[in-house]
């Protein structure tokens, strides 16, 4: 789809006062080449453009808006608590409700900490670990992004692995030096690690389901492997459940899996398309936060009731509607498609799927960690990215992303994404 003239317009303006025109770089389409279009409304699984054209949105919002863009509920409860005021800085009545909705809802948490992001919730969390053992070391995984925190910008994913810079200047050496990097879903890596250096690691962070490098998926035990080695050594385990939480099951991954790990990141669907995040986890080392504790975190717009009130509704519609089942369901039909369509063309590119998250890798190479994600072939991606887009259906800017299925999306939604999708592989 080329760039509309509005959109054209707006990012000639854009690029002369924002850096790169984009307030967040995978939007910039440098994954995919061209410029961005800007969005003028949403509603449902659909997103209109400046320039009038609509599309099928399997992005949504980067996974917020599980029940499609602009729902009733969500508007609705915005409207209402914004007659109340849209900030207060002093505790509401809201962020006790969401409080006690996630330590119901989620396995390991017994108590909560309400933030604005993604990032500030895995920052916290590293922070937290650090002051509850003593110890410094972290570890992480290839690919695994856990938001812009200096100590976990290291070989990461998202938007810093599709721009081909894993890594970011302005972080001291002295900071990278804390963080250890091991590749996804090997245990002989992990148990080395531990065997040498197990009473330095303060925690693991792990996107329990990676989905900043596209979508992939643990390998059976691997997840269990963590919790052991961490109990073993004294070490926390922290899942990063910023995209999976809430999206995949109630409980998320945690749920899906049977594991409690120490720490949970959380955000995104919580907050209703509003900004947000959360961090919880066993009480004693959620009680190491000031002001109880010498663990110093804060917000001044934690717990804002807009959010909360638009996340609250969020919820609850997904357990009125019985909303997982339902998302199930429909990645089902989206599976069946896809994987239709690549026997039809004859390719044997890579699908994976998790409830409504999704990811098509354009390689033959079973994908189990970064390295076999990076052997996708991007040429390829680029030009059926584009082929999707000319045809009205938008997918995320880049083979390092995962797709998200709304219950906005319908059957004919889903039928009409898989004839676009078929025409683009048949033209590769």
């Amino acid at each position: 789809m080329s760039q509309g003239p509005l959109s054209a317009k707006l990012f000639a303006a854009a690029k002369q006062y924002i850096p790169g025109g984009v307030n967040s770089p995978v939007r910039a389409f440098r994954g995919v080449g061209g410029d961005p279009f800007f969005v003028r409304r949403a509603k449902g699984s659909r997103i209109w453009d400046v320039d009038g054209k609509d599309l099928i949105d399997y992005v949504g919002t980067w996974g917020p808006a599980i029940l499609g863009h602009a729902p009733v509920c969500v508007i609705e409860a915005i409207h209402s608590a914004a007659k109340d005021g849209v900030s207060f800085g002093i505790p509401n009545p809201y962020e006790v409700e969401m409080a006690k909705l996630v330590c119901e809802w989620v396995p390991s948490v017994e108590k909560v900490r309400l933030c604005n992001s993604g990032t500030e919730a895995t920052m916290s969390c590293v922070r937290l670990a650090r002051g509850f053992t003593g110890r410094d070391r972290i570890v992480k995984f290839d690919g695994c992004y856990h938001g812009h925190v200096d100590a976990l910008l290291v070989a990461a994913g998202s938007g810093a692995l599709t721009n081909g810079k894993p890594d970011s200047a302005g972080i001291p050496a002295s900071y990278a030096e804390l963080t250890t990097v091991l590749p996804y879903n090997d245990v002989a890596a992990l148990e080395e690690l531990f065997d040498q250096r197990g009473h330095e690691i303060a925690a693991i962070i792990v996107e329990s389901y990676p989905a900043n490098a596209g979508l992939i998926l643990p390998q059976p035990g691997y997840l269990q492997a963590l919790r052991d080695i961490t109990k073993k050594h004294g070490s926390l385990l922290i899942f990063d459940e910023v995209m999976t939480g809430f999206r995949l099951a109630k409980g998320g991954v945690q749920e899906l899996e049977g594991l409690i790990p120490d720490l949970t990141a959380m955000g995104k669907v919580i907050g209703g398309g509003l900004p947000v995040g959360a961090f919880g986890g066993r009480a004693d080392i959620m009680d190491m936060l000031a002001p109880d504790g010498p663990v110093y975190q804060a917000g001044t717009l934690s717990g804002n009731p807009l959010a909360m009130a638009a996340g609250l509704a969020q919820l609850r519609e997904m357990e009125k509607q019985n909303g997982y089942a339902h998302l199930e369901q429909l990645g089902q039909i989206m599976e069946d498609a896809v994987l239709d369509a690549l026997k039809a063309t004859g390719r044997n590119y890579q699908w994976y799927r998790k409830g409504s998250m999704f990811c098509l890798f354009f390689t033959e190479t079973p994908v189990h960690n970064l390295t076999d994600a990076k052997t996708s072939d991007i040429p390829a991606f680029r030009k059926f990215f584009h082929a999707c887009l000319d045809d009205g259906v938008y997918i995320a800017p880049s083979q390092y992303e995962t797709g998200f299925i709304s219950l906005a999306h319908s059957p004919d939604d889903i039928a009409r994404t898989a004839e676009v999708m078929a025409k683009a592989l048949r033209g590769l």
